[in-house]
């Protein structure tokens, strides 16, 4: 089982650009464009399928070495941008869009050279400094940002061996990645203090002296916590974070495998996407009652973490919010939520039981796999498909409830739910997809409603209960594999329309007696009955064509 984390970005072209959207959150990154030339103008948003996307990033990479891209009009909307987006360009090769050692587009600082004066004040108005914009740079000595700023993207000061100052404003609210990493500040020894870099009252990063026990006591209190702040530190058992905070940044405890104990103030609104992956020792992490959003995988592998209530103001999940959590058996989800996104809760071996609120109207793929012990859910009505996966290797599941207007059951999405005795398949319903009972063992009886049109390769394959078939009158072809080593099945009756049986579709049905056949039957596939022991082998018109094999073992 792995879960589903980057199946939310997919590429999408608009006006000769290439984009990378969020179906999640409905924003668009620009991404490679190497033959990018003349003039360009970015919009504020794009249309992709049936959905608008706001354009908020320009990406890593995405038009460098175009020297023939001259000019490009970035939009409000953007929220970030690379430096490496532009190297080689025709834009940066131009002297013109620079000013003081300094690129501009559109208010934005891109890069900067050895021009620049060593005790740089960006001007106000400065809408964005570029991730990487000052990397590398060994003439700035000090940088005083102005007060619109409002992040410090990652790596921005790296490598800055002689950077000593850099003054922070009350309006930056995050701080990337590395952003600091290998600057002179960073290697200054006098800055750290127990094992932690602090500029301005914001956690820069932190080194293996950070005590077991870390509490912060500084004489200006701590308002920001930097990306990965505290990633990787093995050595941490334990952190309170102070009331000042009011977000815990992307990866801020990646991979402290040795924490325990987080305590969360009630002022923290945010937690970042793997703000705690992976910290497999973690047991407690109360969140606050306020908080508005989890980011995705925020306890990715967190096999410990227990029980946990979710605040009332979350309207999404994002993938993989609790994969792999082990320990939690019983969970309460936000009264509003409207998305349950791929992998939230796949791995929660002990989730013994969930309630789904009648707000939900999205439900992602491996939702709920591997949650082993979990019995009994009801599928809210504004669920219109069962995803992928959705409950693949729920193995005491005995009872799933469809709501009317579900019009596909997905693959794989109740492969293995060995409980699985009945379910009531909408009549809305019109695919039944690969494998998607495979391996149900306990499931006796199963109405194909007249919408079927489609039962995918090996739906009911392994079904060793399943004693009598009925096939809707819509369904023309029964596909590979559909009923094989369905043990106890005896009797199957055709439907008018039917033209195929695809190969092996009842392959080692060794209780199968009876079949009704029908006259508009064409194809039969190669092993299509091999070893159904019982059954007679009939006489077909010349017109039908037998496969391989087809009745091997019949009498």
């Amino acid at each position: 089982m792995v879960a589903v984390l980057s199946g939310k970005a997919e590429d999408a072209q608009y006006q000769d650009v290439f984009y990378s959207i969020d179906a999640i959150h409905l924003t668009a990154e620009v991404t490679s464009n190497p033959k990018a030339t003349g003039e360009l103008l970015i919009p504020e948003t794009i249309v992709a399928g049936q959905n608008t996307y706001t354009v908020t990033a320009i990406g890593d990479k995405a038009f460098k070495g175009c020297k023939n891209l001259t000019a490009i009009v970035l939009p409000k909307t953007i929220e970030r941008v690379y430096r490496s987006a532009f190297d080689g360009t025709g834009i940066m090769l131009n002297k013109a869009n620079w000013a003081d050692g300094c690129l501009w587009i559109d208010s934005i600082l891109i890069a900067t050279d050895k021009t620049i004066k060593p005790r740089y004040v960006v001007p106000e108005g400065t809408r964005l400094i570029a991730a990487g914009a000052f990397q590398g740079n060994k003439t700035i000595q000090r940088v005083e940002l102005p007060a619109c700023i409002t992040r410090i993207d990652h790596e921005t000061f790296r490598d800055c061996k002689n950077l000593q100052k850099v003054v922070i404003p009350a309006t930056v609210t995050s701080i990337g990645e590395d952003a600091f990493l290998g600057c002179g500040i960073y290697q200054n020894e006098k800055k750290w203090k127990k094992g932690a870099l602090i500029i301005d009252d914001c956690v820069i990063a932190t080194n293996n002296d950070l005590p077991a026990k870390y509490i912060f006591k500084n004489k200006i209190p701590i308002r920001l916590i930097a990306e990965r702040a505290f990633a990787g530190r093995k050595s941490l058992r334990s952190v309170t974070i102070p009331e000042t905070v009011t977000a815990i940044p992307t990866a801020a405890f990646y991979g402290c495998e040795n924490l325990m104990e987080v305590i969360i103030p009630a002022t923290v609104r945010t937690v970042g996407n793997f703000a705690f992956y992976n910290c497999g020792s973690l047991k407690t992490a109360t969140l606050p009652k306020d908080l508005k959003a989890l980011g995705a995988g925020v306890f990715y592998g967190c096999v410990n973490l227990r029980e946990q209530v979710l605040s009332d103001q979350i309207e999404v999940l994002e993938p993989a919010t609790f994969f792999l959590c082990r320990a939690i058996k019983h969970i309460t989800l936000p009264a509003h939520l409207k998305r349950l996104d791929a992998g939230v809760f796949a791995g929660c071996a002990n989730l013994e039981e969930i309630t789904l609120p009648p707000t939900l109207t999205f439900l992602g793929e491996q939702a709920f796999a591997g949650c082993a012990v979990l019995r009994k859910v009801v599928i809210p009505a504004g669920i219109n498909s069962l995803p992928k996966q959705a409950f693949q290797g729920c193995t005491r599941l005995y009872r799933l409830d469809l709501p009317d207007g579900l019009y596909a059951i997905g693959d794989e999405a109740l492969d293995g739910c060995l409980a699985l005795e009945k379910i009531n398949i909408p009549l809305s319903t019109f695919r039944i997809g690969v494998r998607a009972f495979r391996n149900c063992q306990q499931l006796r009886g199963i109405a194909l409603v007249d919408h079927i049109q489609l039962i995918e390769e090996g739906a009911f394959m392994e079904c060793k209960m399943l004693e009598e078939v009925s096939l809707p009158p819509a369904l023309q072809t029964v596909e590979r594999s559909t009923f094989a080593q369905c043990i106890n099945l005896q009797k199957v009756q055709l439907n008018a329309s039917l033209k195929a049986i695809g190969d092996g579709a009842f392959f080692n049905c060794r209780s199968l007696r009876e079949v009704q056949w029908n006259d508009s039957l064409r194809t039969i596939g190669a092993d299509a009955f091999t070893d159904c022991k019982y059954l007679r082998t009939p006489l077909f018109a010349p017109e039908v064509t037998v496969g391989k094999n087809a009745f091997k073992g019949c009498k």
